[in-house]
Parts: C-alpha cells; sequence; structure tokens
C-alpha cells in the first residue's frame, strides 16, 4: 500500500482543525505553523476536502476552515480518499493484470489487504482520532510533573 505524504499531512491537519475549531474557522497558517506543513501544500489538500464537503471556509479577516460535519461523521478513509490517496496494495491498481495481462499469483492476497485496510480506516472517525490525541496529551501532562519524594534515612 502506498500511503505518502499526502494522506498522512491531510488527517493531521483535519486532526488540528478538529481540535482547534471549536471556537471559530481555523487558519491554514496556524495549522502549517503548528504542524510543520507547507501552507501551499495544504492549500491544495483543504482545496479537495472542500470540493468533496469535508471542510467548508469563510473568507475575510477571522476567517479560514472549519468542519462541514460533525466529526463523528468523517472517517479517516474518507480524508485519505478526498485527497486522492489510493488505498491500494496491489501491483496492478486492482485491475487484475499484474502478470501478463492475469492476475498474479498474490493478487487476491492484496486484494484482500486493501480490504482491511479500507474496512479499518473507515471504521475510525475523526473524532476518534481527536479523543485519543486528548488522552495521549492528558497522559503526558500527568508524567511531566515534577514528583518529588522524601526518603528517611
Amino acid at each position: 500500500m502506498r500511503l505518502t505524504t499526502k494522506g498522512r499531512f491531510a488527517v493531521t491537519a483535519m486532526v488540528d482543525l478538529t481540535m482547534c475549531g471549536g471556537k471559530g474557522p481555523v487558519t491554514m497558517a496556524a495549522i502549517s505553523e503548528r504542524q510543520k506543513i507547507s501552507l501551499s501544500y495544504l492549500e491544495q489538500l483543504f482545496g479537495k476536502l472542500r470540493r468533496r464537503k469535508i471542510v467548508e471556509s469563510v473568507r475575510g479577516p477571522g476567517g479560514g476552515y472549519y468542519l462541514a460535519r460533525p466529526a463523528t461523521k468523517i472517517t479517516i478513509a474518507e480524508i485519505i480518499l478526498a485527497v486522492d490517496e489510493p488505498l491500494d496494495a496491489t501491483g496492478c491498481e486492482g485491475r487484475g493484470d499484474c502478470h501478463d495481462d492475469r492476475p498474479c499469483i498474490t493478487h487476491e492476497l492484496w486484494l484482500g489487504l486493501n480490504e482491511r485496510i479500507f474496512d479499518y480506516l473507515g471504521s475510525i472517525t475523526l473524532q476518534q482520532l481527536v479523543d485519543s490525541q486528548d488522552k495521549q496529551q492528558a497522559k503526558s501532562k500527568l508524567g511531566s510533573g515534577n514528583v518529588h519524594v522524601a526518603v528517611r534515612q
């Protein structure tokens, strides 16, 4: 399977948007800065996400992007597919012409993997990813505090 930076960055940007978008639209510049993703690359990704009606935009001062639907209704598979990221582990893009115009001997294996990957990514919502990130951040805050233990001799 080829999951390039396009799919990874799209998911990362959408998690950031969801986490930071509670009070209004989020600018791409803010996402770019927080996630260290090129602004021009984000513009391309968000254009595709907007065309697929995953995000909406507001122009002008105070403008930016926000989710077009609740995060519970947006799957990770949907985000990846929206930015034209193929979810395909076959060498023939699923056509079945990988070995002299016939399926190769492992074709069914790779098709099965494609289905599992798609099912897995389709079963995870953007909200679940955000909730998981919130839990991780809470754990790291608890673990980062200095704890002093008095030892008596």
